[in-house]
C-alpha cells in the first residue's frame, strides 16, 4: 500500500503540484485540499481554524498517514501560538505537521542558527516571518521582500529569478538559506545555489516533504533536491521543536 500525505494549501496556489507533487519519490502519493486563504481571501486565524478541521478530515477519508497544513505566511503569522492552533485544528490526523514546523525541524537537522531569508512576500509579512524564525532562536541575518504583488506574479518568477535574488543576498556567515513560500519555483536551482553558497538551502515545498517523510518513517530516497535530504539519518531528526 501506497504511504499517503495529506497537503492543505492555498485556493491560489500552483507550485505545489506542479513542482512539488511531482518530486515525492515513488510509493508516496500526494493529495492536494485547497482552501480560500490568502490575498483577497486571507482570514483571520480564528475563521480558518474549521476549515483546517474540515480540510484535514476530508484528507483522512483518503487515508493519509500524514496532513501538512502547507503556507508559511499563514502557519507563522500569529506565532507559535498561531502553529499550535493549527495543530490542533488538525488534532485527527495521525501526525499532523505545519510548514512553520518543518522548516523550523529542517533548519535544526541542519544546524543552521544563521539564516538569511528571502520572501516574495511584502515587507510586513517578511518581517512578520524573520520575526517567527527569531522567536524560535535563530538569528536571522538579513531577510530580503521581494514584493512580487500575489499568485499570479510568485508563480511567473522562474526559478533562476529566486537563484540571483538569493546570491543578491549571500552572507559569508550565513549557516543556511530559507527561501519562503510554497507557491514559487524553485526545486531546479537548489543545487546550484548550494554549491555557489557552500551552504544548506532550505525552501518551503522542500521542508514539507521531507518532513511528511519522516514522519512516516519512510525507508525510501528523499525525494527532494537539497542537502536536506543528503544528510546522515535524514529520517531520525529530532521530534522536540525549539520553540
Amino acid at each position: 500500500m501506497a504511504a499517503r500525505v495529506g497537503l492543505i494549501i492555498p485556493s491560489s496556489n500552483r507550485m505545489v503540484e506542479e513542482e512539488m507533487v511531482r518530486a515525492f519519490p515513488r510509493g508516496v502519493t500526494a493529495h492536494v485540499m485547497r482552501q480560500r486563504m490568502t490575498g483577497v481571501h486571507h482570514m483571520a486565524l480564528e475563521q480558518l481554524l474549521t476549515r483546517i478541521e474540515e480540510a484535514t478530515a476530508t484528507l483522512l477519508d483518503a487515508r493519509c498517514g500524514v496532513v501538512a497544513f502547507h503556507c508559511t505566511a499563514t502557519a507563522m503569522e500569529e506565532g507559535s501560538g498561531g502553529e499550535a492552533r493549527i495543530l490542533a485544528a488538525m488534532a485527527g490526523a495521525p501526525q499532523a505537521i505545519t510548514t512553520a514546523g518543518a522548516i523550523d525541524r529542517a533548519l535544526r537537522h541542519l544546524e543552521a542558527r544563521r539564516i538569511v531569508l528571502v520572501t516574495p512576500y511584502d515587507a510586513a509579512t517578511t518581517a512578520g516571518e524573520a520575526a517567527f524564525l527569531a522567536a524560535a532562536g535563530y538569528v536571522v541575518l538579513s531577510a530580503a521582500g521581494y514584493d512580487l504583488g500575489g499568485s499570479d506574479q510568485f508563480c511567473a518568477a522562474p526559478p533562476q529569478f529566486w537563484r540571483d535574488r538569493v546570491m543578491e543576498v549571500a552572507r559569508p556567515n550565513a549557516d543556511a538559506y530559507l527561501v519562503s513560500c510554497a507557491n514559487i519555483s524553485i526545486f531546479p536551482v537548489i543545487d546550484e545555489l548550494e554549491a555557489r553558497l557552500g551552504c544548506p538551502v532550505v525552501t518551503s515545498n522542500q521542508a514539507v516533504m521531507w518532513d511528511a517523510l519522516r514522519h512516516l518513517d519512510w525507508h525510501g530516497e528523499g525525494g527532494c533536491p537539497g542537502r536536506l535530504s543528503a544528510v546522515p539519518n535524514w529520517r531520525s531528526a529530532a521530534q522536540a521543536s525549539v520553540r
